[in-house]
């Protein structure tokens, strides 16, 4: 049934004929020629009496169903990563537990699954010294590990604040990979995701930031499994991964550029730990089991559609890109609500969600393509667009 949506050009409603048939999708198991990560969102409590800058509370059932989804898939969970809106509605008491929760479900199944580590326990406002820092960061590993699950050393908005140069970043982070038990995955976040994190590795130049990045992993090999690098710049992150110690990963968090940069070239490739993987899941794995097989034609073929739904969802202001994410798990069935912690599902207008919906229709991604229009109905109903 033809729905008709507002367009971005103000330039009234549009008819849209949606999808008729679900994708095909197949495929279980790992995956073997690339380690690939899907960061998780969280499913809110939409009838929790919550403000939208109090605790969040969490539906637990359809937060952790959804990780079972990623694993079923063959793909690792990212967890308490930014896309779980970590620092942006879920605060580290939150955190911990989702933690603590996905951490023993990946035991049960054995899923791959890593954390996100930070010093968010520390508020937005008490400015924090580098030893209360060094320590904030301890008590989040330290609950990692004791989960079971891989930590990522994620970029610190207190030590942003508090650093004096590029010295501060290299004994912070020698610090904490000299006690870290497991290699760790280090994640460098631009300010387009967090404007709080500019100037991150001591220095707003991306080169000069670049060399002291290079120094904390050439320093400590052995303690880096591999870097997740969101700056949403292919040439730099190829140009990073090439000068990587032998054995040091580098896990693409591109949500503009994926497909080239996890095909790679003659000189090597990237993982994947990306935001855009949670709406795009079993394709995604798909397309990589295409490229286990050698094919890398077939896997961009599958995968660099998917592109313009990235980067409508991963536009200016960045760090928005949540809302989108979520908006797609519940056309897609997923949890039953349109709602998010701290209200962020305000944070975009209804013409940006509805191109948002025509494109992942298009792609495919909707299991049942009759219950993503009747919910991207109801929506449009709420919002007063006669149908």
């Amino acid at each position: 049934m033809t729905l008709f949506l507002p367009q971005r050009d103000g330039a009234g409603l549009r008819a849209y004929e949606p999808r008729a048939e679900p994708r095909g999708l197949a495929g279980t198991g790992p995956l073997t020629s690339r380690t690939v990560f899907s960061a998780a969102h969280v499913v809110a409590d939409p009838c929790a009496d919550v403000t939208p800058d109090g605790p969040a509370a969490l539906d637990w059932d359809a937060t952790l169903a959804f990780r079972h989804h990623l694993w079923s898939h063959g793909l690792g969970v990212a967890e308490a990563m930014d896309t779980a809106q970590r620092g942006m509605g879920l605060d580290w008491a939150g955190a911990a537990e989702l933690i603590r929760r996905s951490g023993a479900e990946a035991k049960a199944v054995g899923g791959r699954i890593a954390c996100g580590v930070g010093t968010d326990q520390l508020g937005p406002d008490a400015p924090a010294d580098l030893a209360a820092i060094r320590r904030a960061y301890e008590e989040q590993l330290a609950v990692v590990e004791e989960s079971g699950a891989q930590a990522i050393l994620m970029a610190s908005r207190a030590l942003a604040a508090a650093a004096s140069g590029p010295e501060d970043y290299l004994e912070v982070y020698g610090h904490l990979l000299r006690q870290a038990a497991e290699p760790v995955i280090l994640h460098w976040l631009g300010p387009m995701f967090d404007p709080a994190l500019d100037g991150y590795w001591g220095s707003a130049d991306l080169d000069a930031a670049t060399e002291t990045f290079l120094e904390v992993i050439t320093a400590h090999p052995d303690k880096v499994d591999g870097i997740k690098i969101s700056l949403l710049d292919a040439r730099r992150e190829v140009e990073l991964r090439r000068r990587l110690p032998a054995g040091v990963r580098c896990y693409t968090g591109d949500d503009f550029h994926y497909p080239e940069l996890i095909a790679g070239d003659e000189q090597g490739f990237s993982h994947a730990l990306l935001g855009i993987f949670d709406p795009l899941g079993p394709l995604a794995a798909q397309a990589v089991r295409v490229l286990d097989t050698g094919d890398t034609e077939g896997f961009r073929t599958l995968l660099d559609p998917t592109v313009a739904l990235a980067r409508h969802l991963f536009e200016s202001p960045t760090r928005f890109y949540k809302t989108g994410v979520v908006f797609l798990a519940w056309l897609a069935g997923h949890q039953d609500h349109f709602a998010m912690v701290g209200g962020l599902q305000s944070a975009r207008s209804l013409p940006h969600l509805a191109h948002a919906y025509r494109l992942a229709d298009g792609l495919g991604l909707f299991p049942d393509p009759s219950l993503a229009e009747a919910r991207m109905r109801s929506l449009l109903t709420v919002y007063g667009v006669p149908q």
